[in-house]
């Protein structure tokens, strides 16, 4: 069972950073792929980067690619997504997830979320 509470969300400028952070409970979180997937109002939930369990490996969405960056200290069970050069479209719930085994982008392939943490990017 791995518990995961995601910080660091708020209100930024168009073109500003913020770092978001998750962190997570359990002895075995090293051996997790994580994932951070966003959701705006009325729309689906989107893969937005993924790390594999080492951070050896990561894999972005077109849309976040030199923009976003996803990192994790397994040492203090966290793992981070670095936004810079925030869009408007970037506004949305942001969710950190963990599954078992290798990376995905597909949302269905991740046992456990977080509660989600807020990001508002104003024009």
């Amino acid at each position: 069972q791995v518990q995961l509470v995601e910080s660091g969300g708020g209100l930024v400028q168009a073109g500003g950073s913020l770092r978001l952070s998750c962190a997570a409970s359990g002895r075995t979180f090293s051996t997790y792929a994580m994932g951070w997937f966003r959701q705006a109002p009325a729309k689906e939930r989107d893969f937005v980067a993924a790390i594999s369990w080492s951070g050896g490996t990561t894999y972005y969405a077109d849309s976040v690619k030199g923009r976003f960056t996803i990192a994790r200290d397994n040492a203090k069970n966290t793992v981070y997504l670095q936004m810079n050069s925030l869009k408007p479209e970037d506004t949305a719930v942001y969710y950190c997830a963990a599954r078992p085994g290798g990376l995905s982008s597909s949302r269905s392939l991740y046992d456990y979320w977080g509660q989600g943490t807020q990001v508002t990017v104003s024009s």
